[in-house]
């Protein structure tokens, strides 16, 4: 079902002429055996009982807040949403777009760079509304844990984000001030 949707949605919106990220809105259980929803009206009634959240809803919320998941609650068109800092959303993208920056390898910053440089593509950010993502719990990773507990890992992290503002200036021009505006104000 949900693969024919995606071929579906892909068709629909043209995505082979235009330039889109269409965006899986995420959720999460903290359950580890889960009957997976077969449906977005199942998902809803899981997420009002409180076996679900949405992604990240307790640690990181702006991760993936510009998804507004309460207009995606009652959509059933995809709906354009606009880029804010640190928007981390799972996508559909054409084969063709810009690559992950493969600076951001571990943890942290790989898939805020993507969709930052999307939007920079002027790539439209669309939240397709049947469709949905669910992220079991795991153990921390290797290199979270790294993140957490290494201030070194945290400063070369904060580096590399500089370099890739720099670097998106000099692609983008004045275009890319936001970004720059966006983080010194965070």
């Amino acid at each position: 079902h949900s693969s024919y949707y995606y071929r579906n949605s892909i068709q629909q919106l043209e995505l082979s002429q235009r330039k889109a990220a269409l965006i899986v809105p995420a959720f999460e259980t903290l359950h580890y055996r889960l009957t997976f929803p077969k449906s977005k009206a199942e998902l809803l009634s899981m997420l009002d009982m409180g076996s679900l959240y949405t992604f990240r809803y307790h640690v990181w919320p702006k991760g993936h807040a510009p998804t507004d998941y309460a207009k995606w609650r009652t959509a059933t068109v995809p709906y354009r949403v606009a880029w804010q800092p640190d928007f981390e959303p799972y996508v559909v993208v054409r084969r063709d777009c810009p690559k992950y920056d493969q600076r951001f390898v571990g943890f942290g910053w790989n898939k805020v760079s993507h969709i930052m440089e999307l939007d920079a593509q002027e790539y439209e950010l669309l939240v397709l509304p049947n469709a949905f993502m669910i992220h079991m719990p795991h153990a921390p990773s290797f290199d979270i844990s790294k993140f957490r507990l290494s201030a070194g890992y945290r400063g070369c992290l904060q580096t590399l984000r500089e370099e890739f503002h720099q670097d998106l200036s000099r692609r983008y021009g004045a275009a890319a001030l936001k970004y720059l505006t966006a983080e010194r104000s965070l």
